[in-house]
């Protein structure tokens, strides 16, 4: 629901600067690094989408390397209220259009869960950035002005 919410907020500033060709694509799977594809006037962004409650401890994010590998890529990291559902941050991972996505780093994500070992598995495909790598911003309209 929170992706839909941003979604639109973010259809609503690219209307109102006149913007009438805007569209979303959907990813079925998680492999290839990013949730959606946004395109507006031509410009195409993979978006990695993810998101906290304002207040929780979550310092990390998981990211794909796979991400990595197209033009635009970026993460977009919101924060809402969860008792208006309001966002209340945004932060940015990510370049100018065109730049491609800043190094991920080399920290290895291992999986959330242990195997029957007690041993939680190096996921060599994921790396770990931390909340301190992204960028804050002020609102849905600089957001805009990052995609594209």
């Amino acid at each position: 629901m929170m992706e839909y919410s941003l979604l639109t907020d973010i259809m609503k500033v690219l209307w109102r600067r006149g913007c009438y060709r805007f569209d979303v694509l959907h990813s079925f799977t998680d492999s290839s690094g990013y949730d959606v594809v946004l395109e507006a006037d031509g410009k195409m962004r993979h978006v990695q989408l993810k998101s906290s409650y304002e207040g929780s401890k979550t310092a990390t994010q998981k990211i794909n390397i796979s991400l990595a590998e197209k033009p635009n890529g970026c993460v977009v990291w919101f924060f809402f209220d969860e008792e208006t559902l309001e966002f209340t941050n945004i932060l940015w991972f990510g370049s100018s259009y065109g730049g491609g996505i800043p190094a991920l780093g080399d920290r290895v994500a291992k999986h959330s869960k242990a195997n029957a070992q007690g041993v939680k598995k190096e996921r060599k495909a994921m790396r770990v950035l931390a909340k301190g790598k992204f960028e804050k911003l002020t609102d849905i309209q600089e957001l805009v002005d990052r995609l594209f």
